[in-house]
C-alpha cells in the first residue's frame, strides 16, 4: 500500500478553489440589508456577534481533532465554514478521511467549477439512487478559498486504489493513507478527479491550511426523473 513517503510533496498556490455546499448551509450576514459595502458590513456583523447565538454554536469535535486545531473568527470569513468541514463527518467518511477527523475537500485548475459540479452531482445522485427517486432540487453556492502550503502529490499514477471509482476499494486505501500524511507532518493531498475527467482536486487536512474564504457563484442541480441532473446558474 502506498505511504506518504511514497510520493513528491510539492509547493502549491491556488488563490481561487473551488468548494461547493448547500445553500441550506450559508449563514447569510443578518445585517447586510443594513450595510452600504463590505466595510459597514463587517463592523456590523462584529456587533451582531456579541449577542447572537448563532456565533457560539458548540461544534461536535470528534475524536481525531484536537479542538485548539479550529479556526477562530480572527481568521475571517469563512472560518465557521471551514471548522465544520472538520468537525461534521460520515460514518463511512471520504475518500481521504474517516469519521474520526473531517476535511476540507476543493476542486482547482481551469475547470475547477465543472470539477466541483460533477463531484457533488456524483455523491447525491448516488444518495437518490438508494432511494429509488431521482426527483431532486438543490442550490449550491460556491465558496472559494487560497491556498499557499506544501501538499502530497497523487498524480502521475501513484495511488491506484486510494483513487478507484469504487468506494468500497478508495475509501480503505485513501484514508490511511491521509492518516499516514498527517502523521509525517504533511498537509494534504493533490489528486486527480474520479468523477471528472482531466479534472483536479485537492484534500486539505488541517483547517488553517484554508485561506481567504469567500462566496461565488450559486448553482440548482435539478434531477427530474433521471439520474443525471440539469446543472443552472442562479
Amino acid at each position: 500500500m502506498i505511504r506518504a513517503s511514497d510520493l513528491e510533496e510539492v509547493e502549491f498556490t491556488d488563490p481561487t478553489t473551488v468548494r461547493l455546499i448547500s445553500t441550506a448551509y450559508i449563514d447569510e450576514p443578518a445585517m447586510a440589508p443594513l450595510a452600504d459595502d463590505e466595510d459597514d458590513l463587517a463592523i456590523l456583523e462584529q456587533i451582531e456577534g456579541f449577542t447572537s447565538a448563532r456565533r457560539t454554536v458548540t461544534l461536535p469535535v470528534p475524536g481525531g481533532l484536537d479542538p485548539a486545531e479550529l479556526l477562530t473568527e480572527a481568521a475571517g470569513y469563512g472560518w465557521t465554514y471551514v471548522n465544520a468541514a472538520f468537525c461534521y463527518t460520515k460514518a463511512t467518511g471520504n475518500r481521504f478521511n474517516g469519521p474520526e477527523r473531517g476535511a476540507w475537500y476543493a476542486s482547482y485548475g481551469e475547470n475547477s467549477i465543472e470539477t466541483a459540479q460533477t463531484e457533488v452531482a456524483w455523491h447525491l445522485t448516488r444518495e437518490l439512487e438508494a432511494t429509488g427517486i431521482y426527483e431532486n432540487i438543490t442550490a449550491y453556492r460556491e465558496l472559494l478559498a487560497g491556498f499557499t502550503t506544501r501538499l502530497h502529490d497523487l498524480n502521475g499514477g501513484a495511488g491506484e486504489d486510494a483513487l478507484s471509482p469504487d468506494t468500497a476499494v478508495a475509501y480503505p486505501a485513501g484514508q490511511t493513507l491521509a492518516q499516514d500524511v498527517l502523521g509525517s507532518g504533511g498537509n494534504g493531498l493533490l489528486y486527480p478527479s474520479t468523477r471528472h475527467d482531466g479534472g483536479q482536486c485537492l484534500v486539505a487536512l488541517r483547517p488553517h491550511l484554508v485561506q481567504n474564504v469567500r462566496q461565488g457563484d450559486t448553482w440548482t442541480f435539478e434531477w427530474a426523473g433521471e439520474p443525471i441532473p440539469s446543472i443552472s446558474k442562479e
